[in-house]
């Protein structure tokens, strides 16, 4: 009887230990933010969370110097393909480890529908269509870790109020009218100059319409 009992036990504690660790492994895989190649290799392309939604940009070139030329707005062809928006204001799928938006094509100057969507820890699926048909994708893999949330992120959720001639945000105090630190971060150079990207949150494009 004993005997039975303590082979019980074990058994529920391997279960136990089995469950969790697959737990673990679905909470990573989910975890669409970082650093990924895509499928030709010549652009890495950052995912990271701004203000509610995934967001991608282009993070690295192979052939540095890239710039947006078949883009259909004039005013944009010649800005460059790095820290360009890739991925576009996409929203998190109830009950499904799915994201859906927009993708920017570069190549045709395009938006298209689109998902993404974490393959394990390693690979992320993007699928694009246009109107609902022609629909195509393909797979990119990992060379970055997850990232931490965003500083900016933060300060879009605290808590605003208005007193009298003053707006106070969290803890910090300002006067109305005057520019703040987070009007000034859009395009602020990153710290690190082997990281010429940097936070994707605070690229124009994307604090622009994130904010």
């Amino acid at each position: 009887m004993l005997h039975c009992a303590r082979n019980s036990m074990r058994t529920r504690l391997i279960l136990s230990g089995i469950a969790l660790a697959a737990s673990i492994s679905c909470a990573v895989a989910a975890d669409p933010t970082g650093d990924w190649r895509v499928a030709d290799g010549v652009a890495n392309i950052r995912v990271a969370p701004c203000n509610g939604s995934m967001w991608g940009a282009v993070a690295w070139e192979k052939t540095p110097g890239g710039r947006d030329t078949n883009n259909p707005d004039v005013s944009k062809q010649n800005r460059p393909t790095l820290g360009m928006p890739i991925l576009i204001d996409m929203k998190k799928k109830p009950d499904v480890d799915q994201w859906e938006g927009q993708v920017y094509n570069a190549k045709d100057g395009q938006f298209y529908s689109s998902t993404i969507t974490p393959i394990g820890t390693d690979q992320l699926e993007i699928k694009g269509c246009v109107l609902g048909f022609l629909c195509g994708g393909e797979t990119w893999t990992r060379v970055g870790p997850p990232l931490p949330s965003s500083p900016a992120n933060s300060m879009a959720k605290s808590p605003k109020t208005t007193t009298g001639a003053k707006t106070t945000t969290g803890a910090a105090t300002k006067t109305a009218g005057s520019s703040s630190s987070a009007a000034k971060k859009p395009g602020q150079k990153p710290a690190d100059p082997s990281d010429p990207v940097g936070d994707i949150c605070m690229l124009p494009d994307i604090a622009g319409f994130a904010h």
